[in-house]
């Protein structure tokens, strides 16, 4: 990736939209800080591009200490990991340090192993980084359960 020393941040609408270009209204979902961290820097740019719909703010971070740094930093609420960025040890070590960070892994050949893996290391799900509907949920549902319990 291009550009300065620190992560490079996505401005995005607060509103979320359906596909038809009209704004959602049956949703009030609190407004999610993502930080994304790929191997590949043109898979992290194209996730961050399909996911700053659904998303308040969208950080992308080239490594793990990068997105380290960043996570308290822009207040972020959910990570998406590469598993060829990031080992499954540094995804747990990353879960016990940010205990109220979803942890989303992707990889381009999640298999069944990999996903049991992975949520045994404390991710939320392990999904192909192009299935944006899987990445949305997994990020989504941890903080509508959490809510869900409080009340």
């Amino acid at each position: 990736m291009t550009g300065p020393a620190s992560a490079a941040l996505v401005k995005v609408s607060t509103t979320p939209v359906r596909e038809d270009g009209n704004p959602r209204r049956w949703c009030r979902m609190k407004p999610l800080n993502v930080v994304i961290a790929q191997r590949e820097c043109k898979t992290a740019e194209t996730l961050a591009r399909d996911l700053q719909n659904h998303f308040k703010m969208i950080a992308v971070a080239r490594d793990l200490e990068e997105m380290r740094r960043t996570v308290p930093k822009h207040r972020a609420d959910v990570a998406i990991i590469d598993l060829e960025a990031a080992s499954l040890i540094e995804v747990d070590q990353l879960r016990r340090e940010y205990p109220e960070l979803t942890i989303v892994c992707t990889h381009r050949l999640a298999d069944e192993l990999m996903w049991q893996a992975a949520l045994s290391s404390g991710a939320q799900d392990c999904c192909h980084p192009s299935d944006v509907r899987s990445i949305v949920l997994a990020a989504s549902r941890t903080q509508v359960m959490s809510r869900t319990t409080a009340a």
